[in-house]
């Protein structure tokens, strides 16, 4: 599919030069500053060197004082306390968070040295329970005398099963992210930065980010040294890459510490994860890293947040709360071996599943017109529907919505492409669908299978209306543009401390143009192209790249004619020898 190459606007040159010559930095690089909107050397230091005191007040947070009492509250009277959260990676480390740090805290009643008796977790089953807190959760919770639910990246839509703990005595504190409905659940306290009343200024924490800001505000209140939730970071970094949520603001700074805690000092679970991806150092050294290399939030997506979700997608999401929990590498190793097998196994089922979702485009089942996807195969395995929705909105670049068999009810997990918020155009059929809940990019729905082609055509017809002509293609969106000859160690070098990179500061597209073959270019893996371009009629040495999923560009790259090529730069390890690549983009005429 042909890209569109959108180039960023013109800045003032007099404030980049201005900003260059201040910080002492290429002026590409100023330039690439003044677009996120920082145009002074004081605010280039708050951006390269984040500071934990530069997180806002926790109290700032609607219900804030009114959650922290009530946890002291049933920390002092030895009240029974159930943390609850999803089963994906942003739900199972929020509840890790929280049940470690409760289970730390002085006089909580003790079975042994590890296990409170007075704290418990649970993660709902994915295939019997569904998403969120739901009424067997409530009544498991009256049945075994909890007097105190903590839901985490969950809740906010639970209007049914808060109002049935109410029935029973329960408090529920609902710390969320999710977008509230029209009306906020009647729980004891409700901690949600989008819900239209709270004045909180980062509206995009994680699920684990709310964890998180809750002990902090209990550190705060009763007098426990901060220090002592730091250590928490490394969890909270992974759900931020997991979940996709801004890295700006707070979550830059959560995930600047993050990142440095998992570098140098792995928690078990992440160094038995990480065994399987061929990062560990095979021997310690005196380095400060504990890998061969800097792990970045890239890492963090495809090395374990897929691993820690695999535990939910294939069993139970409680594996991979035990994973997190576990204080030796020894302990954390069965479940992280065990998590590894979930995973392979995880592979195998999406990538038959995408590959019969495709055969529905090629059999006529979908039309290649459309504007959306929507598609529905009860044998599909529901713990991978997700991720063949993504590989559908990458295949065709439309909103996506992938359906599979769940008890009663079909259930589906939709993907949006750039700029569309397929939330609010699910929310446009609610007349079928019996729950959803999630975010502008993704979500998940449950309908009646015998409104499946009712409500396909309603979401066709609601994203065609709202789905603008500009959104329906891909967009490579440029933000400079330079020569061959810029790039340099120290070029990349100032680079990297624009990271950690994600949604809304994304690592930066750079375009060349007349670039040419040097003669080695090649197909790797059937699909993929292994380059190696220099600069036509410019001084430049050759630079390798690689370009996945473009082999189909082999003609024009081997044409000899120049042409232009976006890419991001990155460090490739081979053989113990780290070099500068391109990964590259588009290539285009």
């Amino acid at each position: 599919m042909k890209k569109e190459w959108v180039r960023s606007e013109r800045i003032d040159n007099e404030i980049i030069d201005k900003l260059a010559g201040e910080l002492k930095l290429d002026q590409t690089l100023a330039g690439l500053l003044v677009q996120r909107g920082i145009t002074t050397a004081e605010q280039a230091d708050l951006f390269f060197n984040p500071r934990l005191s530069q997180l806002h007040d926790p109290f700032l947070m609607k219900d804030m004082d009114k959650a922290v009492e009530r946890i002291h509250r049933a920390l002092q009277n030895k009240e029974r306390i159930l943390v609850y959260g999803d089963y994906d990676v942003d739900g199972t480390t929020a509840v890790a968070v929280m049940y470690s740090f409760l289970s730390k805290q002085p006089g909580v009643d003790m079975i042994d040295n590890e296990t409170p008796r007075q704290i418990e977790y649970r993660i709902p089953d994915r295939y019997s329970d569904g998403y969120g807190l739901n009424v067997s959760a409530v009544e498991y919770a009256k049945e075994q005398n909890f007097n105190l639910i903590i839901t985490l990246d969950c809740g906010i839509k639970a209007h049914k099963e808060i109002d049935l703990a109410n029935s029973f005595g329960i408090d529920v504190i609902i710390g969320d992210h999710h977008r509230t409905g029209d009306e906020i659940p009647k729980a004891y306290a409700v901690l949600d930065p989008k819900r239209p009343d709270c004045e909180y200024p980062c509206k995009h924490l994680s699920g684990c980010g709310i964890s998180f800001k809750i002990i902090q505000a209990y550190c705060q209140k009763y007098g426990v040294p901060e220090t002592e939730i730091l250590d928490y970071l490394d969890m909270v970094v992974v759900s931020i890459a997991s979940d996709v949520v801004p890295i700006t603001d707070e979550n830059r700074i959560l995930a600047h510490y993050g990142l440095k805690q998992i570098n140098t000092k792995p928690r078990p679970a992440f160094e038995s994860i990480l065994k399987y991806s061929n990062v560990v150092k095979s021997s310690k050294s005196n380095s400060n890293l504990y890998f061969n290399r800097e792990l970045t939030i890239m890492d963090l997506v495809f090395l374990i947040g897929p691993r820690i979700n695999a535990a939910g997608r294939m069993e139970s999401g409680k594996n991979a709360v035990r994973l997190l929990l576990a204080d030796t590498f020894e302990k954390s190793e069965i479940f992280a071996k065990e998590i590894d097998e979930f995973n392979n196994e995880r592979k195998m089922l999406d990538a038959k599943a995408t590959e019969e979702a495709l055969a529905h485009f090629d059999s006529g089942k979908i039309s290649k017109t459309a504007k959306t996807t929507v598609v529905y195969d009860p044998s599909w395995h529901k713990g991978v529907i997700g991720i063949v929705a993504s590989r559908l909105t990458e295949f065709y670049y439309r909103p996506t919505i992938v359906f599979t068999k769940s008890g009663d009810l079909i259930t589906g997990s939709a993907r949006s492409v750039k700029d569309f918020d397929i939330y609010a155009a699910i929310e446009g059929c609610s007349d079928w669908i019996e729950h959803w809940g999630g975010h502008k990019y993704a979500a998940g729905l449950s309908i009646k299978e015998e409104n499946f082609e009712v409500f396909a055509q309603k979401f066709e017809e609601v994203a065609s209306i709202q789905l603008a002509e500009e959104l329906q293609i891909p967009k490579v969106e440029i933000d400079a543009e330079i020569d061959f000859a810029t790039i340099n160690r120290t070029f990349f070098d100032d680079l990297k401390k624009f990271a950690p990179f994600g949604t809304r500061n994304s690592n930066p597209i750079f375009e060349t143009r007349g670039v040419v073959d040097s003669g080695t270019s090649r197909i790797v893996g059937q699909k993929h192209l292994k380059l190696s371009l220099v600069q036509h009629n410019k001084q430049s040495y050759p630079l390798d790249g690689i370009a996945f999923q473009q082999a189909d560009q082999e003609v024009l790259v081997k044409s000899g004619k120049p042409f232009n090529v976006a890419y991001q730069l990155e460090e490739n390890e081979w053989n113990g020898k780290i070099t500068l690549q391109l990964n590259v983009k588009d290539i285009q005429e």
